[in-house]
């Protein structure tokens, strides 16, 4: 099988061993060709030229940011070419999509995982999110957020490019400042799906799959019932205090997540699509990627989009 292997050098949780490790795996199984990205979207431009390369697979080796490009490199290929089934192997700090389908978090493990999918023939059909509006056109595969986790993913990434490593440590410290000194108490957001809307929302998320996150090993689980083979379900913090958004919290740390009912949010469940709002530009991220300020975005869940060996 020929296969593409597209590789994130900065991939936060992987070193130059570890790679030589992966690649010979793949080298004993498959027909690989490796080439690591240089820029932002670079993954996307390669998975989308794997059709009219005749590969018939692409794996990655990154982060969550990566697996993004890489998918949407993939759905925007000319339609009259076969697409590229697609293997993940974890190299960033949270990897939510690859462990939210059962594999390891650890890259060696789960390149152990992927060859043992691939002889076996056993492959996974999911649905994605589709984002739209005047500023996007663009698939996600577990999350997008409206608000404070917006804010949380540009604080990240800027301290990223001043030198820090992704770490969960350093999401928490910036999460928490935030929290406190943030726009989380800014209700500028309304949420509008099924022909009903939701006004005066501080924070919103939209989920593909659970959990919306993990804090190390712990998953955040806002929306539990949430499945890759489902629509989209979504979150919405309606009140906001300091201690009972914590306690909202709190609560989606549980092993069966947040209640799908409680004082102070919403949830939605298994949805065609939303729309989000906001009457004054707030950031908004998707698959923990920042991707600027918006005032609308249209969510669309598209069902059985992507073939994944897992």
């Amino acid at each position: 099988m020929r296969a593409l292997f597209i590789v994130n050098p900065k991939a936060t949780t992987t070193t130059d061993r570890t790679r030589e490790v992966i690649l010979g795996a793949l080298a004993s199984e498959l027909d690989v060709t490796t080439v690591e990205t240089a820029y932002r979207d670079h993954a996307r431009e390669l998975a989308r030229e794997a059709s009219s390369r005749g590969y018939e697979l692409v794996l990655s080796l990154g982060g969550d940011g990566t697996v993004n490009e890489v998918v949407n490199g993939l759905l925007s290929a000319p339609k009259d070419l076969p697409r590229p089934r697609y293997a993940v192997i974890p190299g960033g700090s949270a990897n939510v999509f690859i462990r939210s389908l059962g594999v390891s978090g650890d890259p060696v493990e789960a390149t152990g995982q992927i060859l043992g999918a691939i002889r076996a023939g056993r492959e996974r059909e999911v649905n994605l999110g589709r984002i739209t509006g005047d500023q996007d056109d663009r698939y996600f595969t577990f999350c997008a957020g409206f608000g404070w986790d917006a804010d949380v993913v540009q604080q990240v990434e800027h301290e990223r490019e001043n030198g820090r490593k992704a770490t969960p440590a350093l999401y928490a410290e910036v999460a928490v400042k935030l929290f406190f000194g943030g726009d989380i108490r800014d209700p500028s957001l309304t949420v509008s799906t099924g022909g009903r809307s939701l006004d005066e929302v501080y924070f919103a998320l939209v989920t593909n799959t659970t959990p919306w996150t993990y804090a190390g090993a712990l998953p955040l689980q806002p929306t539990p019932s949430s499945r890759f083979e489902l629509g989209l379900d979504a979150f919405a913090l309606t009140r906001s205090s300091y201690w009972l958004t914590g306690w909202v919290l709190s609560q989606m740390f549980l092993p069966k997540g947040l209640p799908a009912r409680g004082d102070g949010y919403v949830t939605w469940h298994d949805r065609d699509s939303l729309r989000v709002t906001s009457n004054h530009p707030r950031a908004f991220q998707i698959d923990g990627e920042y991707l600027g300020e918006r005032e609308e975005v249209n969510f669309h869940s598209v069902p059985k989009a992507l073939r994944i060996f897992c």
